[in-house]
């Protein structure tokens, strides 16, 4: 293996602390018996593959959850149930993060939305007076901006092409088995975060 140059991350259950079962159990308490079948880490179905992707707006994506569910509650409910996923950014992750990108390559590549994305956003700037990601890294890749998400490999080759990257060089690490799978199949070098578990610790001992 070629020495370590360039390091893609995931964002979710690696830089920010999620807990998706909050908004699983918000939307099942909501009215959503099966909300767990419908959304979760291994698949999702079409409107939310659709606001990944960045095909739909918002107002479009709670308004469809609100007809495709039959849900009598404001916009305003569920996108707050939505966000009770997106927990907290650990501030020894961002320090770490600004420690790699002194000697490394780094790339964010997160499966997000535009709702998301304001609310860790809004998270950052409350716990750390941070604006974004931007500082913590080369360039950041949301699936809502670029039109494709993870798995799928071109989103993968996208991030290679745009920054001359070198496959044997690089690495990704997320907490997400399909994804790793996929990073696989292109020749990446992988980490899979088990849950709980710090980038750091895993990363170590392969850069070293």
């Amino acid at each position: 293996m070629k020495k370590i140059k360039n390091i893609i991350f995931d964002l979710g259950g690696v830089i920010i602390n999620l807990d998706m079962a909050r908004t699983i159990n918000s939307f099942e308490a909501m009215g959503i018996p099966d909300f767990r079948n419908t959304y979760n880490q291994f698949s999702q179905t079409k409107i939310f593959d659709a606001f990944d992707k960045g095909t739909i707006s918002e107002n479009d994506f709670f308004t469809g959850i609100k007809t495709e569910f039959n849900l009598n509650k404001s916009i305003i409910e569920l996108k707050n149930a939505w966000n009770l996923m997106l927990l907290d950014f650990p501030k020894q992750r961002l320090d770490e993060l600004l420690q790699l990108k002194s000697n490394y390559n780094t790339f964010l590549l997160s499966n997000t939305n535009e709702t998301h994305i304001k609310a860790f956003e809004e998270i950052l700037q409350k716990e750390h007076s941070i604006n974004n990601l931007d500082s913590f890294f080369n360039k950041a890749y949301y699936s809502c901006r670029i039109g494709m998400r993870k798995p799928e490999l071109e989103i993968f080759e996208l991030v290679l092409k745009e920054n001359n990257l070198l496959k044997e060089q690089t690495v990704f690490i997320d907490d997400t088995f399909i994804h790793i799978n996929a990073a696989k199949q292109l020749g990446l070098n992988t980490i899979l975060l088990p849950k709980g578990e710090e980038f750091i610790s895993h990363l170590s001992g392969l850069l070293n």
